[in-house]
């Protein structure tokens, strides 16, 4: 067994070969109940609560395809600028599993609902990169296995292992690339751009969350390596469910390299599905991979064929949200920002945060700056993504209104910020609460500009011959004296008034 000791560089390995990448990602379907039967998804529920005889496979127990579900992969198939079958059916795809009480997966085999289409990421330079899709089938989830009694919670060295069902008989959908070529040592990061672009589309389309943390869309990373100039592929290795978008790209590139190191020393990649582990960035050996016919696919004999009709088709198009890739196109354009800030955007959580922000009042160029600023480094911090802070939208976007009327300056918003963040209310309560407000009473604020003439009468001197930049350390007395909470810019025209000087 490859260890991570038994790689070559990634600049060698890109030296001598050529990365080919296939891509299949499963996404659970956010319908209300299971792909063929009335049990509900509902997550948390008692181990085994949510079957029936159908999610069971018990004798006589016949399944009906759920509407929703069907019309969920059309939708995914739509945005994927994919081909919409006029006519397809479900299979079995028969094999033995213990998560699997049936032993068969109800699935599409040569039949899928959408085929041939295609979908365009960005990369972090903001190239654009079209991966071709082969298809996208329906085809429903397992049951989950818990290994118990072993070190690392898999089935090897575990004294027994625990079914539930629950989770058998979601919907999925499978969507599976066609072979990615060209992408070279871009190849890791292009898969990671692939998911997260996909994610972004499944969550726009409102069909799934799309959550990999919870499981709800995985990825399964194919990957061959074939020398410099040939043109048939190799043997491809398939590390399976892969959960974040990191550990694509980690899974790809620790396969490239270790692919490299069998090929180099001579040996031969074996067909088989990995297991990818996060603390190492590593990939280890699951079992030997089955083609298509060790599965005996034959069409399913209780479900009738799926016939979208063109009407429903085309009503379904016309339907679909602006999506993930245009609407950030169009945000740029609006904002006028570049490539690069976009992506530091997307690459901090932030996009929708500062959409609803703006919907609520905030002009676009405050709440970039506060939900990448302050917010940003409060939650990098204190370890939480930015759409954990407890801060809303719409408090964010009070902020940027009470530092636009003039009550509050930069410094003291970020006070008011802190104090939402701490659980003290909402932006106007922290500011009656803390005081918070800038001073613009002109007595006061003239009075405290007299006492800062008075306590420095050299640089005030200075500024009556000309040194203008002196007034900073007058501000600065003025400032002080207000606790933060003058105006800076009206305080500098009193100052310059008092003592007969223009700002030129």
């Amino acid at each position: 067994m490859t260890t991570t000791t038994d790689l070559v560089s990634y600049e060698d390995a890109l030296a001598s070969y050529d990365p080919v990448m296939g891509l299949e990602v499963h996404v659970e379907l956010g319908t209300k109940t299971k792909m063929f039967c009335g049990c509900s998804t509902a997550l948390g529920a008692e181990p085994n609560t949510q079957t029936c005889p159908v999610c069971l496979g018990l004798p006589g127990a016949l399944p009906v395809v759920n509407a929703t579900g069907v019309e969920s992969a059309i939708k995914i198939g739509l945005a994927l600028n994919c081909e919409i079958a006029e006519w397809c059916r479900f299979a079995r795809k028969n094999y033995f599993y213990p998560d699997m009480p049936k032993n068969f997966q109800t699935s599409q085999y040569d039949e899928p609902i959408a085929f041939d289409g295609y979908l365009d990421v960005q990369l972090e330079d903001g190239e654009t990169f079209r991966v071709e899709i082969e298809r996208a089938h329906m085809e429903e989830d397992t049951g989950k296995s818990t290994h118990v009694g072993g070190a690392t919670g898999r089935i090897h060295g575990a004294s027994h292992s625990l079914l539930d069902y629950n989770r058998a008989g979601i919907p999925l959908i499978e969507i599976v690339t066609k072979p990615i070529t060209g992408a070279g040592e871009r190849a890791p990061e292009v898969a990671r751009a692939y998911v997260r672009e996909l994610r972004e589309l499944i969550r726009a389309l409102g069909v799934s969350e799309a959550r990999m943390e919870m499981g709800q869309m995985r990825c399964d990373v194919n990957l061959s390596l074939m020398p410099k100039g040939a043109e048939k592929f190799g043997t491809r290795s398939e590390t399976k469910n892969v959960n974040s978008l990191r550990s694509v790209e980690r899974a790809a590139r620790f396969e490239i390299q270790r692919h490299a190191a069998v090929l180099s020393s001579g040996g031969t990649i074996v067909q088989e599905t990995r297991h990818f582990h996060e603390d190492t960035g590593s990939t280890t050996s699951g079992r030997v991979k089955e083609e298509a016919e060790d599965y005996r696919y034959f069409p399913e004999p209780d479900l009738v064929p799926v016939a979208p009709s063109r009407e429903w088709v085309e009503k379904l198009r016309a339907g679909l949200p602006e999506l993930p890739l245009v609407r950030r196109n169009r945000l740029r354009e609006e904002w006028g920002i570049s490539g690069t800030d976009m992506q530091a955007i997307l690459n901090a959580g932030a996009l929708d945060l500062i959409v609803a922000t703006i919907d609520a009042g905030a002009d676009a160029a405050s709440a970039r700056k506060w939900w990448m600023g302050e917010l940003a480094r409060n939650a990098n911090e204190s370890g939480k993504a930015l759409d954990e802070l407890a801060i809303t939208p719409q408090q964010v976007a009070r902020v940027t209104e009470l530092v636009a009327s003039g009550d509050l300056n930069d410094k003291l918003a970020r006070q008011v910020i802190e104090g939402v963040l701490a659980g003290e209310g909402g932006p106007d309560e922290v500011v009656d609460k803390r005081g918070l407000k800038v001073v613009s009473d002109e007595g006061a604020l003239t009075a405290a500009v007299d006492e800062a003439i008075a306590g420095n009468p050299g640089v005030a001197e200075k500024i009556r011959g000309g040194k203008v930049a002196a007034a900073g350390a007058l501000v600065g007395a003025v400032m002080k004296a207000t606790r933060g909470q003058a105006d800076a810019a009206r305080v500098k025209e009193l100052i310059l008034q008092k003592l007969g000087v223009g700002e030129g």
